[in-house]
């Protein structure tokens, strides 16, 4: 059963002024690992375009490798009738907004185990969000974590 925060959310979105938002590039994807490398190739071809991105384009390719393959994998279990999106949109002053969307059962972010901690080092599992949230400025999973929001400014 999902968590029900009746906080007040903060979403990375907030700070993007809705009136300068570009999309750049709305895909769908199989849930095939081989559609993911042509999706990111495509992906950094419309960032590379973008001003002030030159160096940012390594952290945001991992980030977004990462979180295809997660998507790919654990919530669409790579299942090819399954489809994976990505949506991309930028702000010329805020940076660039990716979300990641799977059509999986979700999961809870803080029960990954830290991956640089104690035995975990060597767990094959929790990198990819490690890396993403290193790379990243914001990051934020929602809809039970079948989403997940990355942002560099």
């Amino acid at each position: 059963m999902p968590v029900v925060d009746s906080s007040e959310p903060t979403f990375p979105e907030k700070n993007f002024d809705p009136d300068q938002l570009k999309l750049l590039l709305r895909i769908t994807l199989a849930a095939d690992r081989n559609t993911v490398d042509p999706v990111v190739r495509e992906v950094m071809k419309a960032v590379r375009r973008m001003e002030g991105m030159d160096d940012k384009g390594d952290a945001i390719e991992l980030s977004l490798q990462e979180a295809l393959a997660n998507a790919v994998i654990h919530g669409a279990k790579e299942d090819p009738t399954k489809v994976v999106e990505c949506v991309v949109s930028a702000d010329d002053e805020r940076g660039i907004l990716i979300v990641v969307r799977d059509p999986g059962g979700g999961f809870n972010p803080e029960s990954i185990p830290a991956c640089t901690v104690g035995e975990n080092v060597y767990s094959n599992h929790g990198r990819g969000i490690f890396l993403i949230n290193q790379l990243m400025d914001k990051v934020e999973f929602r809809k039970n974590g079948t989403e997940i929001h990355m942002v560099k400014h």
